[in-house]
């Protein structure tokens, strides 16, 4: 199993972020990374994990409006 590890201006790319926002959620230990000597590195599948973490649902046909007449 092996996948492509993305750097972190790859990572900001594939979240369309910035790479200080990838560097603030490495300090914050919100993202999973692969430390390579000084260089850090992110699995594209972890990635996809986080994007799915953060997934807000609508609320979709659930709410009603309703409407009155006077």
């Amino acid at each position: 199993m092996t996948s492509r590890l993305l750097d972190v201006e790859g990572a900001a790319e594939y979240l369309s972020v910035t790479p200080r926002f990838i560097r603030r959620l490495v300090a914050e230990r919100r993202l999973p990374f692969v430390k390579l000597g000084r260089h850090l590195r992110f699995d594209a599948a972890d990635l996809d994990r986080f994007i799915d973490a953060g997934r807000v649902d609508a609320a979709g046909a659930q709410r009603s409006h309703s409407t009155s007449h006077v």
